[in-house]
């Protein structure tokens, strides 16, 4: 077996059940999960319509490529959202459709590492743990960017020496963050473009909340809308990661695309071919259908406004959290330990929730995610109101 497997931690959930291992919360309280990042708005009747009616076309096999239709959706929907000069993302060399983002994350890594002495993948601290595992499977060393309050959640990229740029093949960033919701700027954005053309490493820009926002008039940045900016209308070393499991409420679908550099995704596009993680037909043309509306995707942002509205009205005064800058997660700070506070609440409420050093790793100056919890407001607005109620009792008898 692959010895870098031994390297691999527990996923943060593997943990959470060890965590809740042997407690019988209260019978009379329903279970709330605020735990994982899993949508439960209802998935748009179109898409499903559409994923029903095209089933002749599991007869068929899909191609790793893609079908011109979707390539070309995507392309005019990435074109639109971020402001992208007419034709600089094409369909046919700046699109490729994945089975999700989180093996598209993983894959891209194998795809783009060279393993060696030295080799460096630097991402966020926390993070979605696919980077960490993407990393040690591809033979490179993770290097870790705390996101702290005081820096607004924003990696420390100010912070990292010299030389890990130099051994670095590629950062990870993700933006709006998993779990802070914090945006990254286009000062930054261009920063480490600069950075990435300094040293020559690839950016990958994990994109998958940035639907998911508070002001209509203010969507997050994206990491192509800046290189249009500066001019870049190749996107050279800059690839990003969407997909419509936040966006259109449709995880169970597995559908995304990777988009950006020309070369880099002619490179995997070929790994791919042997990787074999193709779209099926039906599925691919659904996606058509949820890439070219965005009434549904208004709708979605609206109902998680009114849900992040009414749990921060219940714990105000009782936890030290704020509204994030987009997606929809809270990161609060715990007045205990996060993995006792998780324990505790589960036992008392029956409601479940992260503890954030599950999300994160320890660093010679702290462990970003120890004192928080991650809660995913992804339940009815009912169970979100219902959750915060408890939560706001078990603080206040803590």
């Amino acid at each position: 077996m692959n010895h870098h497997l031994s390297l691999l931690q527990p996923y943060p959930f593997e943990k959470l059940a060890a965590l809740k291992g042997g407690i019988t919360p209260p019978h009379h309280l329903n279970h709330i999960a605020l735990s994982i990042g899993e949508p439960k708005h209802a998935a748009p009747a179109f898409v499903v319509q559409t994923l029903t009616d095209e089933l002749k076309g599991l007869s068929q096999y899909p191609q790793t490529k893609g079908l011109p239709e979707l390539r070309e959706a995507i392309a005019d929907w990435a074109t639109r959202r971020f402001h992208l000069q007419p034709g600089s993302l094409t369909a046919e060399q700046h699109v490729l459709p994945v089975a999700g983002t989180r093996e598209a994350l993983f894959s891209f890594a194998q795809a783009c590492i060279t393993p060696g002495t030295g080799a460096k993948v630097v991402m966020p601290n926390p993070f979605y743990q696919i980077y960490e595992g993407a990393a040690l499977l591809a033979g490179a060393e993770p290097y870790f960017l705390n996101c702290t309050a005081d820096k607004n959640f924003e990696p420390d990229f100010a912070g990292v020496p010299e030389q890990v740029w130099r051994d670095c093949q590629l950062l990870f960033i993700c933006s709006p963050g998993n779990p802070t919701g914090a945006v990254l700027g286009a000062a930054t954005l261009r920063h480490l473009i600069e950075l990435a053309d300094r040293f020559d490493f690839v950016i990958a820009s994990d994109e998958c909340y940035s639907e998911l926002y508070f002001d209509e008039n203010q969507p997050p940045l994206g990491l192509l809308e800046v290189c249009a900016q500066m001019g870049r209308h190749d996107f050279k070393r800059c690839v990003v990661f969407h997909s419509l499991s936040k966006r259109s409420n449709l995880p169970g679908l597995r559908s995304g695309f990777v988009a950006g550099d020309a070369e880099i995704l002619k490179s995997y596009l070929l790994y791919r071919t042997y990787h074999g993680c193709a779209l099926p037909v039906p599925t691919q043309l659904a996606s058509v259908t949820a890439w070219r509306d965005e009434h549904h995707v208004r709708e979605n942002r609206a109902l998680y406004r009114q849900k992040f509205a009414e749990v921060l009205a219940i714990l105000e005064g009782h936890m030290d959290v704020s509204m994030p800058d987009a997606g929809f997660y809270l990161w609060p700070r715990t007045p205990i330990s996060d993995t006792e506070f998780a324990r505790q609440l589960f036992a008392q409420q029956n409601v479940t929730v992260l503890p954030g050093q599950y999300l994160a790793r320890p660093t010679p100056t702290c462990n970003p995610g120890e004192n928080r919890v991650r809660l995913a407001l992804v339940a009815t607005l009912a169970e979100c109101r219902e959750a915060a109620e408890r939560i706001k009792q078990f603080v206040i008898r803590l």
